[in-house]
């Protein structure tokens, strides 16, 4: 193979997000063959490296106590069964010495027992005030914790520059006027999969159990979107603007949900004194931006950490935790529209941070999809349903609703070169909803801490498998746009920087 194929081959990799792909492919196939290996896996604890041998320590003093108690218990008991014995042998004369020790042994397995039931209290009391070494702040440290906690905060980080960025001059957020009929179907591209979700589950009796999903199917998986909206429109038809447009609002919407929708329900009032320390993260990426420091790493691992550490603390999900520290880098004063080419060869802070972390994001993705995509068949069930239901009717029926809406009633222009057969295709291709309906999953129905685990998992399963399902609205876009006689603008399968501008816009 040669070299420029080869680098052909990796670009692919990167570029399609097969690293996601293949990483929820495995981890489907193995959580089916051998589940116990894959649960051992994700809930590996990163502390037992370090604590496995004090813990060993504490269990061995803990035994040795235990053992004690047996002994003297057993010692006692002997020295009963060696008073009923003596009794047997003189006669009625030592009957009483015989009770009395006998008396003496029941004493010391109720002071065995006492001992015993004194260490499990101790041990309950070592949970209950947080002292195990292998849980912080209520989250056991785990492989999963590491990659939906910590590494999935760059990912998000990049959805922020790209929301942020919309926002500048040029961008698909910053004309209100061009931007509104888009921005119109994305409400109805968020509260139309919440109102067939909720309607749902209502309807079926589950909502105790499944309510607090009504997010997962508001979510649309930008790349994936991308994709296959380029497979059926071509690179530059209007309809990639109105979708792009509309993903990057429904990625702002999204944060805003995770961020207060889903915060920690336990969370005190004083806890959220830790976001004065994400103000002061902000003022110090801020007074970098000042001193002119243009390298990113500085305001990723000072503002960002500290960003990412007050919103750990808050109870708000720390994956969003370096969002607030996007705006203070150094940026470009125009936006070229998302996935432009272009925006790679600008020298500025945010895009170098972007470059930087594009390809290693793709490969947390594989590992986030590994570690969250797990789930058996057999999980399916009514939360897969109406995830199901929400994203692949509710949100097309929502976006092409309320782009009526805006266009009859409120008189908003349609784009240029765009109808409703073009609606019709854009609300079946943004039902995909996986990396962050995925997300939201894990988020809405949290296993560790909740009142029943087991019950807790098996409805996350349960929704996981419907985010999963999504990825059958492209089947049914491709379907859709095949029915409609909608074909792709022909010549410009690989577009010039120029029309990907455009595109983008």
């Amino acid at each position: 193979m040669s070299q420029k194929n080869s680098n052909s081959a990796v670009a692919f990799l990167f570029e399609n997000s097969v690293f996601l792909i293949a990483g929820a492919i495995v981890a489907l196939v193995w959580a089916n063959m051998d589940p116990a290996t894959y649960k051992h896996l994700i809930k590996f604890e990163f502390q037992n490296l370090l604590y496995d041998k004090d813990v060993a320590h504490g269990h061995g003093d803990h035994a040795h106590d235990d053992h004690a108690h047996d002994d003297h218990a057993g010692g006692d008991a002997d020295h009963a069964a060696e008073g009923t014995d003596h009794a047997d042998a003189t006669g009625d004369s030592d009957a009483d010495h015989a009770d009395t020790d006998t008396d003496h042994a029941a004493s010391g397995a109720d002071h065995a027992e006492a001992g015993a039931d004194h260490a499990d209290h101790g041990s309950d009391a070592v949970k209950a005030e947080g002292h195990s070494p292998k849980e912080h702040h209520g989250h056991p440290l785990d492989i999963q914790w590491f990659v939906n906690d910590v590494l999935m905060a760059l990912f998000f980080a990049i959805a922020g520059k790209e929301v942020w960025e919309a926002l500048l001059p040029g961008g698909a957020l910053s004309n209100p006027k061009k931007a509104a009929t888009p921005l119109f179907a994305t409400l109805g591209g968020v509260l139309g999969p919440v109102l067939v979700y909720l309607t749902g589950v209502f309807a079926t009796g589950h909502w105790d159990d499944l309510a607090k999903g009504w997010a997962i199917p508001c979510a649309t998986d930008i790349a994936f979107s991308y994709l296959v909206a380029r497979l059926i429109f071509g690179a530059t038809h209007p309809a990639i603007a109105f979708l792009l447009l509309l993903a990057i609002a429904d990625d702002a919407i999204g944060l805003v949900i995770l961020a207060v929708a889903y915060r920690d329900a336990e969370a005190s009032m004083s806890q959220y004194l830790w976001l004065l320390l994400t103000v002061g993260a902000v003022g110090i990426g801020y007074m970098l931006r000042y001193l002119r420091v243009q390298n990113f790493w500085f305001y990723l691992l000072i503002p960002g950490v500290l960003s990412w550490l007050s919103f750990y603390y808050a109870g708000i999900h720390p994956a969003l935790g370096l969002v607030p520290i996007i705006p203070t880098m150094p940026h470009a004063h125009t936006d070229l529209g998302l996935f432009s080419r272009m925006e790679l060869k600008r020298p500025d802070t945010l895009n170098q941070f972007e470059h930087w972390w594009k390809n290693p994001v793709e490969i947390i993705l594989g590992l986030f999809g590994l570690v969250n995509a797990g789930v058996v068949f057999s999980a399916a069930g009514a939360g897969t349903v109406w995830v199901l239901v929400g994203l692949l009717l509710g949100k097309p029926m929502g976006i092409v609703f309320f782009t009526w809406v805006g266009d009859k009633v409120f008189k908003l222009e349609m784009p240029k070169g765009m109808n409703y057969r073009h609606v019709v295709a854009i609300g079946l291709v943004a039902s995909i909803g996986f990396t962050v309906a995925l997300f939201v999953s894990t988020v809405a129905f949290k296993v560790d801490g909740s009142a029943d685990p087991v019950a807790t998992q098996a409805i996350q399963d349960s929704v996981k498998m419907g985010a999963l399902g999504s990825f059958f609205g492209a089947v049914l876009a491709f379907i859709g746009a095949k029915l409609m006689g909608i074909k792709p603008l022909l010549g410009e399968d690989e577009p010039t920087d120029d029309n990907e501008v455009e595109a983008a816009h």
